[in-house]
């Protein structure tokens, strides 16, 4: 039942941040706050919910930890993005064609702000959390990972392809990610920072939408197996491998440190 409740609220928390975040993408200003705003809304709910239905201090979302991890890893994002995309760029699968906008990449930080908030709070602070409370840590992965990648296949440049590669790849990373540290700003400060250097530094298609906007014009170049095609990098075999080199690291340090479940809790 307190799965149910918790998916049912933060579904609609990621509805209403998509809508209002479409919206108000056109300005860098209002994208600026609007993000804001539809993030600390979805964290404000979260807290009293799970304070509510748990009747406890919700840990994994301390303020103390805000600036630290979401600085810190919203910066490795960005440098495992940096990263990926250069590789690709080496196999032929990534050209920049010129300059987009200051102003435009801006804008999508805002957007993505509230995207990663959202998106985060439903898979791995409600569904990620509570299924590995019932089934194990592992199970939880699987889950939440193949569920995660389901929902991308929604977007509208969508292919069973890339909706198994964000599975494989953001899913799984995202999960070993809480696993290792018990934090939701760790995977929160990932995923805004890949999706914001995907799209607003180096105008990249996220998980097949439309509409990228960032501070450079690039295009997916040469086979989809390298480039990503029309789902953008995210497709791409480069990818799949720099995630699963992620995943692996943060579930090793779960492991070293004791963090995994591997029974339902009673």
């Amino acid at each position: 039942m307190r799965l149910l409740v918790m998916l049912v609220v933060f579904g609609i928390v990621l509805v209403a941040s998509a809508a209002v975040n479409a919206v108000a993408a056109g300005n860098f200003a209002t994208a600026l706050i609007f993000g804001a705003l539809t993030a600390a809304g979805g964290l404000w709910v979260y807290r009293w919910i799970v304070g509510k239905l748990e009747q406890r201090p919700v840990t994994e979302i301390a303020a103390a930890n805000l600036r630290p991890q979401l600085l810190r890893f919203t910066a490795a994002g960005i440098a495992l993005f940096m990263l990926t995309i250069g590789v690709i760029a080496l196999f032929g699968g990534y050209t920049i064609e010129g300059w987009g906008s200051f102003w435009a990449m801006l804008a999508t930080f805002g957007t993505m702000i509230g995207a990663a908030v959202a998106e985060e709070l439903l898979f791995r602070g409600a569904l990620f959390r509570l299924v590995e409370e019932w089934l194990g840590t592992w199970v939880a992965l699987a889950v939440s990972g193949v569920l995660f990648g389901a929902l991308h296949l929604f977007n509208p440049g969508a292919t069973l392809w890339g909706a198994l590669a964000i599975a494989a790849e953001a899913g799984l990373m995202l999960g070993a990610a809480y696993t290792a540290t018990r934090s939701l700003w760790v995977p929160i400060g990932l995923h805004l920072g890949w999706n914001f250097a995907e799209s607003g530094l180096f105008g990249t298609v996220v998980s097949g939408t439309t509409g990228t906007h960032g501070l450079l014009r690039g295009a997916a170049t040469g086979s989809d197996l390298i480039s990503g095609g029309t789902f953008g990098p995210e497709g791409s075999v480069i990818a799949i491998l720099a995630g699963a080199v992620a995943t692996a690291l943060f579930l090793r340090h779960a492991a070293r440190n004791g963090r995994f479940v591997h029974r339902a809790r009673r």
